[in-house]
């Protein structure tokens, strides 16, 4: 008896190109049954030539697409065990909502009991918290109501993985954080592979299991949330997820100090190779002070712009001869309960084991 295959989804050296562009460039890559994972990176990544892969509306140029352990070169959408939920929706305005979910149960073959069809569309509807919605028009809908229509829709036909592609950028940020967890629920009750596309850093992080960072056609890292955001595989990673400060250093000559231009020393974490070297800091990671510790291990600088968040306030801050820091401080965790203002002298401290040094 042949054991079941331990991943859903399986990129084995594919590459994509149109003509003489290349999308995709040798991507291997294996997505775990049950697992939620976002795809995500700038435009022109290659991040939806992947999912269009998967999903069967491209073909790779070389390599192998697999599913649940199965070839699917060449195999046709309609035949993986596969479906997708549009950034648009693509529902059909001249249905109603059960007619609209039920529709790929109605292409099915062998043919479904008119019974079965409405039971399972309803059930679905069930799924994604529309049940009493069977007889609306699209047009009745709201936004997010829509969006869980297309869901419904593609969850109805079982599938072993859900393609999402941008669902929620249609979205205001209010409804997109509540559909955030509407999606996590789901995958979590349902059990099914998940694979998101998105280019929202936050999106990706706060919903999936695991996130593929992906530029100019290549995987860059492939990890949990918590570790892309903490160790970043290169600058375009830690430049990418999230906002961080970078500051040209130069690693000394015995590998373990880091000298600023302004002559100030770190200590690095490991041994480094010798030479020029950019330094990436997140904003929370530095304290900001109204009083300097006078004694060389902070920096000294100008507020030039606040935006305040509410339970937190982000400042940059002109340094000399570093150029601007952003800084994002907890107003709960500060010194003083009142705001900084622009053109006050601060100083800014942190923990250098908290830096991530790069090769120039």
């Amino acid at each position: 008896m042949t054991a079941a295959p331990a991943n859903d989804i399986e990129f084995r050296s594919v590459t994509k190109c149109y003509g003489s562009v290349t999308a995709v460039s040798d991507i291997n890559l294996a997505v775990p049954k049950g697992a939620f994972v976002a795809l995500l990176g700038p435009s022109g990544c290659g991040k939806t030539t992947c999912l269009r892969m998967i999903g069967g509306f491209e073909q790779p140029s070389e390599g192998t697409v697999l599913i649940d352990g199965r070839e699917m070169n060449g195999v046709a959408p309609y035949r993986r065990p596969v479906n997708m939920v549009f950034q648009h929706y693509a529902l059909f305005p001249h249905f109603d909502v059960e007619q609209n979910v039920a529709y790929g149960l109605k292409q099915a073959r062998p043919k479904l009991a008119a019974s079965e069809i409405s039971a399972r569309a309803r059930e679905a509807l069930e799924m994604v918290r529309l049940s009493g919605f069977e007889k609306r028009r699209i047009h009745e809908m709201s936004g997010g109501q829509q969006q869980r229509v297309a869901l419904a829709r593609a969850i109805v036909n079982k599938p072993s993985v859900l393609l999402l592609d941008e669902p929620l950028a249609a979205l205001d940020k209010k409804l997109r954080t509540a559909m955030q967890i509407e999606l996590q629920t789901l995958q979590r009750e349902l059990g099914i592979t998940f694979v998101l596309v998105t280019h929202d850093q936050e999106e990706a992080l706060s919903m999936s299991d695991m996130v593929c960072v992906m530029n100019t056609g290549r995987i860059v890292q492939m990890a949990k949330p918590q570790e892309i955001y903490d160790r970043p595989a290169d600058l375009f990673v830690a430049d990418f997820v999230g906002k961080t400060n970078r500051i040209s250093v130069t690693v000394e000559p015995d590998g373990a100090t880091l000298r600023l231009s302004n002559g100030m020393a770190l200590a690095a974490r490991s041994c480094l190779k010798p030479g020029a070297a950019t330094v990436a800091l997140r904003p929370e990671a530095i304290d900001l002070v109204r009083q300097s510790t006078g004694d060389g291990s902070s920096l000294a600088g100008i507020v030039t712009h606040r935006i305040f968040l509410g339970s937190t306030a982000e400042y940059q801050i002109s340094v000399d001869g570093l150029g601007d820091f952003l800084v994002t401080a907890d107003r709960r965790s500060m010194q003083e309960s009142d705001l900084v203002e622009p053109g006050e002298r601060v100083a800014l401290t942190f923990d250098p084991g908290k830096v991530h040094v790069f090769p120039a």
